[in-house]
């Protein structure tokens, strides 16, 4: 998943429309896997998750560092989030560049902006390390992207509002 969102960037960045959307849709793909697995964890008694649950080690769910990594790059990004792994070690040292690196909804600003939508220039050039700050400027111009979209993108449109309204609370619902 973070191999597939660091290309989507690279493809934002780069005007790449065709190769960002599909993207995308394989991004909702590895999405739909990871909900199908929780799902059958769901049907896991404590028991019986204990019973292999240490084989996971460190890269499991929610303790993993591949989980902050994938918050930090989505936008989700806390301090207290690096102070759990130790100073030196390799998942610090991959959470503390992707702490600083800007995020995917930079990306998307920087898109959005090559193809001449009004994105309000406070949201450009901010601290990436500071949340998304809701915005109805944004969420304007959001609806409009929506909007002017062909028929073929507005699933990937949809998703992609819907997904970055989600993580960040950048949209009001």
């Amino acid at each position: 998943m973070l191999h597939e969102l660091t290309y989507l960037e690279k493809s934002l960045r780069d005007n790449a429309t065709p190769r960002a959307l599909h993207t995308l849709k394989r991004v909702l793909t590895v999405l739909k896997v990871m909900v199908a697995q929780i799902d059958v964890l769901e049907t896991m008694t404590p028991l019986e998750f204990l019973s292999f649950r240490d084989r996971l080690e460190s890269g499991s769910g929610f303790q993993s560092f591949q989980f902050r990594e994938l918050e930090f790059v989505l936008g989700t990004k806390h301090p207290a989030a690096l102070v759990r792994y130790p100073e030196g070690s390799e998942a610090r040292r991959r959470l503390e560049a992707r702490y600083r690196e800007s995020t995917l909804w930079d990306a998307f600003l920087a898109y959005l902006v090559r193809n001449e939508y009004p994105v309000p220039t406070s949201l450009l050039g901010r601290d990436v390390t500071q949340p998304v700050e809701p915005s109805r400027e944004m969420q304007q111009v959001l609806i409009a992207v929506y909007r002017t979209n062909p028929p073929s993108r507005r699933c990937a449109s949809a998703w992609w509002t819907w997904t970055r309204a989600s993580w960040s609370g950048a949209i009001d619902t």
